[in-house]
Formats: C-alpha cells, structure tokens, sequence
C-alpha cells in the first residue's frame, strides 16, 4: 500500500533535514519513500491520502526498557520498596504465569503502547515463544532482551539469540542479563563469551538503588558498571537500565564504549530508587535513551510522562531551570531508543528509513497556542494527543480504534485471568 500524509508538521529527528518543517511524507509498503515540502512537482498516485491538518509527525516513541507481561501488576504491588517489591509481589505471581497469562498480558500491553504512540519496546522477560506471538498478532515491533539470572535461562540465552534474530521482522533480540546482584560471576562470564563469539552488546540493571551499588562494591570492591566492564561485557557495546547511582568512573567507562543509559524516571520514583542526574550524562556525551519499566512500578507504560519527568527532575537535580534541552529529550525517546535496541532502520524520518511513525493531534488546547511545538511535546503533550500510530508501514491504532488488537477480548481475558491468581 502506497500512503501519502499532506499538510502535515514534521519533526523528523534526521540530521539531514530541519529540525521541523512543513511539507509531506509518502509511505509505499512499510518504508518512507519520500520526506519533505512538497514543492518538488511530486506526480505519483496513491491508495490513500491522509491530510494531516497541521498535526505533528514523527518517529514513534521507542520505550527503551520494560517487562510489558507486568501489566498483570499494575496497581497491585504499590508502596513498596524494590527489594520487598520484588521478593513479596513480583516474584511469587511471576511463578503462576501460565503462557495464557503471557500472551494476554503483552497484548494489553501492546495496545497501551499503540495508544501511546509507542512504535517499539526494549523487553526483558521470559516465556518469550508466547510473548514473540503476541507481538506478531498485534503488528508490533519488540527487540528482546535476554533475561538471564542465577535462577536460570543460560542454558537457552544463545539459542534464543540465534532464533529470534531470523524468526520474524517484527522481532529482534539482544544479549542480557537481570542485573550484577542476581546473577553471578560465573554466568555473567559465560555471557560475555556469547557476546564476543556474536560480536554482540549486552544489557542488565545497573544501579538502581544505592543498595544495589554498595553491596557490589562490599563483593567485588567496584561499581556494577566496572564489574562489567572487566568482565568484557561492555567490549561490544551495550549499557543499562535505571543508571541512577553512577560515579565519574562509570560514566567515562559508558562514554569510552559509547553505552546507551537508559533512564525510567517514573519508576525511579515511585520505588523511592533515586533520581538520575541526566544534565551531566548528556554534558559528558553519553547516550540517554528513555524507557517506561514495567506497569507493576510505574504503573503506566506512558513515555510523554517519563519525558516530562526526566526534564523537571533533571531541573531540580541541578538547581537549574535551564537544564536538559527539550529538543535532546525528545530525541532520546525516539532516536537514541531506536539505536539503543539496533533499530537503526526506525531512529527518524528520512527516505527509505522503515515507517514507523505516529501523528499528534495539534488542534487541542494542550497544544495552543503554537509557540514552540518542540517544548509543547515535552511539557505538556500526553497520550490524548496520539491520533495516529504507525508500524511498519501500517496504521495499527487510528483515532481511537485499533486494527490489530480486540480490546474488549483482550480485557476480559486480563481480568478472568487476575482472578484465577486469588
């Protein structure tokens, strides 16, 4: 199908093109075949012209950490700090999971994405068959990440490397682990091994808590960060999630292997972990790519409110109004993202880039006046103003309708399946 979005304001995150611009884009099966003002006497014919009316398009968001099967904990593990969290709420119902739960659980999170305008997620988790075939029933592009504690999942973590990298087009994955403090030096050795025989990053948790980084240091008498680094873990690229509690030495070890940190500001907060400084990681020229966490501690997958959060908490953190560029901002939640999950066909809006794109609706009164449409987007742009999201060249959720997902079904499936865990 061949798609042409006229009258439009792009914002295209492409360094060859103007920050923002009016004009159009073209679409012919799943890549953008054409970005710009229109005025090149263009004469092609298309299966359908969508006029955009001044609303904004753009890359989708890319939600560059979660556990999306968690929405299965939204609400029902609140007010407690990560290590009772986890050990009392999350790790017991996670044992109940059937691959019903799985799939049910991801398509509900799927279809908060598409209403969000989420185009991919980063997702670490397990029972990845039924998770892979939730994504593909939804449309929805998911870059996997390995999962891999001292409770298991080395055994498998190469195979699902090597299959999930050719299985489907919506579905690619990368080397991970939980974190340093549930995994130990031994398996965290044997997936630096993996990693060197693929020539492949890695990911984990990386100091979340200050807990987290000072018992480490009370085991190894180094950070997370440097343990992984002398584990050769880094020698490919990679980077963490969370990345709250770095010192100077970790963020020169991130900058020196040009590692991705990616922040989830929300759920920093309400799990009381702490508070990222993001102005330094951006001063020092590290890569800041931005992620929800999963619903059971946030408790929505809502990146326009982790974009928020990142820039008033950086503001604070720093005594400074000034702090952290609107525009660099956006550009982590969509660009950075991308390329933080080897998504670098989907990191802006250029020709023969793939179509991952969402719209956003400009004529409501969050959006006006239209003074800085940039500062709009990060200040006080919310899910409401998503009209359109598109994955790979096709429109999946469309002015409050979605064309690949049963919402209905897929709630009362939720809801019949949070009962059988009481």
């Amino acid at each position: 199908m061949t798609i042409r979005f006229y009258n439009a304001r792009i914002i295209s995150m492409s360094d060859n093109l103007p920050q923002i611009f009016e004009g159009e884009l073209h679409v012919s099966e799943n890549k953008i075949t054409y970005v710009g003002k229109g005025e090149d006497g263009l004469k092609s014919t298309f299966d359908k012209e969508i006029d955009c009316k001044g609303n904004v398009l753009m890359p989708g968001l890319k939600n560059a950490h979660t556990h999306t099967a968690m929405t299965f904990a939204r609400s029902f593990s609140d007010n407690l700090p990560l290590d009772e969290w986890l050990h009392t709420r999350i790790f017991p119902m996670e044992g109940k999971l059937t691959d019903e739960c799985i799939y049910s659980f991801s398509t509900l999170g799927f279809a908060e994405y598409l209403r969000n305008g989420i185009t991919s997620c980063f997702d670490m988790y397990f029972n990845l068959p039924n998770y892979n075939r939730a994504s593909i029933d939804s449309g929805f592009r998911s870059v996997l990440c390995g999962s891999v504690n001292d409770f298991g999942g080395i055994d498998r973590l190469e195979d699902e490397f090597v299959e999930y990298n050719k299985c489907h087009e919506l579905i690619s994955m990368v080397l991970g682990f939980h974190a340093e403090y549930t995994t130990s030096e031994a398996i965290m050795k044997r997936i630096s091994e993996i990693s060197h025989k693929y020539s492949a990053p890695v990911y984990a948790h990386n100091s979340e808590t200050i807990k987290e980084v000072n018992e480490c240091i009370g085991r190894y008498g180094k950070t997370p960060t440097k343990v992984m680094e002398d584990l050769g873990l880094f020698d490919f690229g990679g980077g963490g999630f969370h990345c709250v509690w770095f010192n100077d030495e970790d963020m020169d070890i991130f900058k020196k292997h040009n590692l991705y940190a990616v922040t989830n500001p929300c759920s920093n907060l309400k799990l009381a972990s702490g508070i990222a400084n993001l102005q330094k990681y951006y001063d020092e020229g590290i890569n800041v790519a931005i992620g929800t966490d999963g619903a059971g501690s946030n408790n929505a997958l809502d990146m326009f409110r982790e974009i928020y959060l990142a820039s008033v908490l950086s503001k604070v953190k720093n005594d400074d109004a000034s702090a952290v560029d609107p525009y660099a901002l956006l550009r982590s939640a969509t660009t950075v993202g991308a390329r933080a999950m080897g998504l670098n066909d989907c990191d802006c809006l250029e020709v023969g880039k793939t179509a991952d794109i969402i719209m956003l609706n400009m004529a409501t009164p969050n959006m006006q006046p239209v003074n800085n449409i940039i500062s709009n987007i990060v200040y006080s742009g919310n899910p409401s103003n998503v009209v359109m999201t598109m994955i790979n060249g096709k429109i999946l959720y469309d002015n409050g309708e979605f064309t690949s997902i049963d919402t209905e079904k897929v709630y009362s499936d939720c809801n019949r399946l949070m009962e059988t865990f009481n």
